[in-house]
């Protein structure tokens, strides 16, 4: 096969396997089938206004997302989970992205769901597609690809602790703690964050810290394998920059490859083996003879 034949071939290639991956990254975990119904919780939601969750996309292809809401330590309004699927869709379709900062603004995370909304959508029914509607963002989130990271500072609670789960990796400044408090609300985590957390802990850690409803301080983090560092700064622009250097050491790099790294590892994650390693191989095809790969052949010609 020539090269002028070759090219048309790959470019076909990369076309449907592109799309066969985004199809599978944007299957919603439910639908009508479980009796979720999106229009309708999204409506229930809009009622709870307040706060908003806001994003900009910086020029070296990294996003920062912040949940505002300052006035009640950043807890989720029913507006801003409306609002955080809007911003997910968004990231979704940044073609340029390769990294993602979560973080709270007025130097907190996030004290998990605003209680007035909680109490308003108190019936068994909501409730449940509530959580549906959550599970199906917060994953979403997990599976974009882009290498993502949770700052903490001050408090992440409940529903926010169950949000720093959904990223790959958490920072933590000095002070700040995570806790999974739903034992004391009289629930167990419905976003996601318990089948999320045993993946990144272990079962027995995560048993702990759900039925302790245990503080987890930095120190703590650390020793559990749930936080990768502890920052330097408490400072909300300092921590800020803290978390965009050590982030940016993953994310150096042509977009098309740290976009192939990222999706290699959700793969593995989450497919059985067979599929996981097809998965890979599709992958591959769309890196293999790339201008990365063909720039690294050029440049280093001889092994040494």
């Amino acid at each position: 096969v020539s090269a002028e034949m070759a090219l048309p071939l790959w470019k076909n290639l990369l076309q449907t396997t592109k799309e066969r991956i985004l199809q599978q990254r944007r299957l919603s975990l439910y639908n009508r089938a479980h009796g979720y119904e999106e229009e309708l919780i999204k409506k229930k939601l809009q009622q709870f206004a307040g706060g908003s969750i806001n994003l900009s996309r910086e020029d070296n292809g990294i996003g920062i997302l912040t949940l505002n809401n300052p006035k009640l330590m950043n807890a989720f309004t029913g507006t801003m989970m409306v609002e955080l699927q809007e911003r997910i869709t968004e990231l979704e379709n940044w073609k340029d992205g390769k990294g993602l900062i979560i973080y709270g603004a007025g130097n907190t995370f996030c004290s998990g769901s605003d209680l007035n909304a909680v109490k308003e959508i108190s019936n068994s029914q909501d409730g449940m597609n509530m959580c549906m509607f959550m599970q199906n963002t917060l994953t979403r989130l997990m599976r974009l690809p882009l290498i993502s990271v949770a700052l903490v500072q001050g408090k992440a609670f409940g529903g926010g602790a169950e949000l720093t789960t959904a990223c790959d990796f958490r920072l933590m400044t000095p002070g700040s703690e995570i806790r999974f408090v739903h034992k004391h609300m009289g629930l167990v985590p419905g976003w996601g964050g318990a089948a999320r957390l045993v993946r990144i802990v272990g079962s027995g850690a995560a048993l702990q810290l759900l039925s302790g409803a245990a503080r987890v301080d930095p120190e703590k983090a650390l020793r559990l394998g749930f936080s990768e560092q502890t920052l330097s700064s408490s400072d909300e622009s300092r921590a800020l920059e803290e978390a965009r250097a050590w982030l940016s050491q993953y994310t150096e790099g042509p977009v098309s490859v740290i976009r192939a790294v990222k999706k290699v590892v959700t793969a593995g994650r989450e497919l059985p083996l067979e599929d996981a390693l097809r998965t890979e191989k599709d992958i591959f095809g769309t890196v293999w003879g790339g201008p990365a790969n063909l720039q690294a052949l050029v440049r280093r010609p001889k092994h040494k």
